[in-house]
């Protein structure tokens, strides 16, 4: 396993990797080349729990609530923690500098909470419904472009908002080839998504695109570059628009 697919699975998962991996900026860029792979695992792995649960009569966002806690509990709640911390910040309406001090406090304010209850609540009742109709293309399609959005965020020309930490192992990190090659293989992922109407799984990818280049561009202007909560609050958001855009109908 080379080193940047171990750093992906290491820093993106609870999954043992074997040696521990010494963590610069080349390998940094390299694991986040490997990150959507590491959301197809997972997706796959939802798939499997929500159709064993669906199997056993489960209420459809019951079985979703269970699902979103083992991706939680599979992740180590990374990227919920950064979409909180980014919904503080965001939410603070003081400079750059203080922002950053509320993203970096361990406490969970008020936005975070909003954030986090509309997110999880989303996922929950979308990965149920998918489930009862019989989308799990979707599924995985979602966690993918999750992790895809990562090289967005850390795209060529985007500096890190702290001079420590992710964000300023991977801003500036990814050629604009990256980002776009991923987009056009989740438009045509997304036409096998929702069955007899292909239109809709490419429309929750380009919802989902233009929604993390919303919030890279906002966060970039407000925190004066990216952080690694900015990549966990991009990740949330791709894969929750996709969800419930794929969900409905």
């Amino acid at each position: 396993m080379s080193s940047g697919l171990r750093l992906a699975v290491s820093w993106l998962t609870i999954l043992p990797t074997g040696r521990s991996v010494e963590v610069d900026r080349t390998v940094a860029r390299r694991a986040l080349y490997w990150a959507p792979l590491v959301g197809a695992a997972l997706g796959v792995l939802a798939v499997g729990l929500l159709a064993a649960l669906h199997a056993v009569g489960t209420p459809s966002l019951l079985a979703g609530l269970v699902v979103v806690a083992a991706l939680a509990g599979l992740t180590r709640a990374m990227h919920l923690d950064g979409l909180a911390d980014t919904a503080d910040g965001l939410g603070c309406y003081a400079g750059p500098k203080r922002a950053l001090e509320v993203m970096r406090d361990g406490a969970t304010g008020p936005f975070g909470v909003i954030a986090l209850v509309l997110v999880l609540t989303t996922q929950a009742a979308a990965l149920g419904v998918l489930a009862q109709m019989g989308r799990p293309i979707a599924v995985v399609l979602a966690l993918v472009a999750g992790r895809a959005a990562f090289s967005w965020c850390a795209r060529t020309g985007v500096p890190p908002a702290r001079p420590t930490g992710l964000g300023a192992l991977v801003a500036d990190s990814q050629p604009p080839a990256v980002p776009a090659a991923w987009a056009a293989f989740l438009l045509a992922v997304g036409l096998l998504a929702v069955p007899k109407r292909p239109w809709q799984g490419a429309l929750a990818v380009a919802v989902a695109a233009l929604a993390v280049l919303a919030i890279s561009a906002h966060t970039s202007r407000r925190f004066g570059g990216v952080t690694g909560d900015v990549l966990g609050a991009a990740a949330e958001l791709s894969t929750t628009v996709i969800l419930a855009v794929c969900a409905l109908g």
